[in-house]
């Protein structure tokens, strides 16, 4: 086969989405010697092409991020093949919530979440009406479906019409790198982003979705408390963020709480690793990949008890629910004013992340190449 990823949220630096498209395709390339791969973006005079990325054919359009969705809307709504961008291609593979009409090229798509219609005030009107009215289309236009999670295949089910037996659940998988630094590394990713002595980590892209306003909340009751401990959050603005940071000011938190912004990814693991606590209260997730990342790291973590993220988590950290303020104070004092549930956090958090692999789910990805093509 000659098989197209869509590699668009890795070159465009697409946060989760990104991740996800850079390390199965860096993934596939090891596991798979039996066929070609080609990768597809579009925008490309923005690009950031990593390897192996970079050593590998590629196709793309000039189009526009906005253009480029809704030259595929049309294509669906409106039946237009769009084969003729795709040359020689015999499948593809949509990772980024958005599939081209092709007649002729076998399909899969990634379906990452359902945010916008479970949370559809975290989403902008204009995502939410696109996504609303196109998610449909792309899901039955597809030959094969991939869920992230368990919990994803199940939304997938209760909103669409869709056959059980085209949805494939294939959990994402944590690289290699993410796992406990040296106290060299440790000392060198605290001296470059100016990180506390001791704090609190979050990260993700701040939005509503991530539901850090009730972080900001819990961290408030913390420090009533009397806890010194900073909190640090690593992540670049989404949107409909203005709301987060008027309750920062309300609060009185503008000079205790670090924002980082963008970080690269060979920092995390050390930044994970000096962390005394990671807490990630988000209302929902398709997967939670900054929660995998921190568990391989050996972080302490607090995350939410919905969606897929005990899924991720497992018994490796304390589940509350994301939206009481109490419940998150409660957790987070556990684990900073107790040894032993640290230790034990700490102990059970990589054994939890070994059961997922990058290596993993490229090979179970790739059977649903196969199973698409034999067809």
């Amino acid at each position: 086969m000659r098989i197209c990823i869509d590699t668009s949220p890795a070159v465009h630096r697409r946060a989760g989405l990104g991740r996800y498209a850079q390390e199965l395709m860096a993934a596939l390339l090891a596991a798979d010697t039996d066929n070609e791969y080609v990768a597809f973006y579009h925008r490309p005079r923005d690009a950031q092409i990593d390897p192996p990325l970079d050593r590998v054919p590629h196709l793309t359009t000039n189009l526009d991020t906005k253009p480029w969705r809704f030259a595929a809307l049309f294509g669906q709504s409106l039946r237009i093949p769009q084969d003729r961008m795709f040359p020689g291609i015999d499948l593809f593979h949509a990772t980024d919530h958005l599939l081209p009409r092709l007649t002729r090229v076998r399909t899969v798509f990634t379906l990452h979440d359902l945010i916008f219609r479970l949370y559809p005030g975290t989403h902008k009107p204009l995502n939410r009406w696109f996504l609303t009215l196109v998610m449909p289309q792309f899901l039955k236009a597809a030959d094969a479906v991939i869920a992230v999670s368990r919990h994803t295949k199940r939304d997938a089910m209760r909103f669409y019409d869709l056959d059980e037996a085209k949805i494939h659940v294939i959990y994402e998988g944590v690289n290699a790198r993410f796992r406990p630094a040296p106290a060299e590394a440790i000392a060198r990713v605290r001296q470059a982003h100016d990180l506390p002595r001791k704090f609190i980590l979050s990260l993700g892209t701040i939005e509503p979705r991530k539901n850090l306003t009730s972080l900001l909340e819990a961290y408030r009751g913390l420090r009533d408390r009397g806890s010194e401990v900073r909190l640090v959050i690593v992540g670049k603005k989404g949107w409909l963020y203005e709301g987060f940071f008027r309750r920062l000011r309300e609060l009185g938190l503008e000079n205790e709480v670090v924002f980082t912004g963008f970080v690269p990814d060979a920092d995390l693991p050390a930044i994970y690793s000096a962390t005394e606590l990671f807490v990630f209260p988000s209302l929902y997730e398709g997967f939670g990949l900054p929660v995998l990342e921190a568990l391989a790291c050996g972080a302490p973590v607090v995350t939410s008890n919905t969606s897929s993220l005990p899924e991720v988590a497992g018994d490796a950290a304390l589940l509350v629910d994301p939206t009481s303020v109490s419940d998150l104070v409660e957790a987070m004092t556990t684990v900073l004013e107790s040894k032993d549930v640290r230790a034990e956090l700490k102990a059970k958090g990589p054994r939890q992340a070994s059961r997922f692999s990058w290596d993993k789910a490229a090979r179970q990805t790739l059977a649903v190449y196969q199973s698409v093509f034999a067809r």
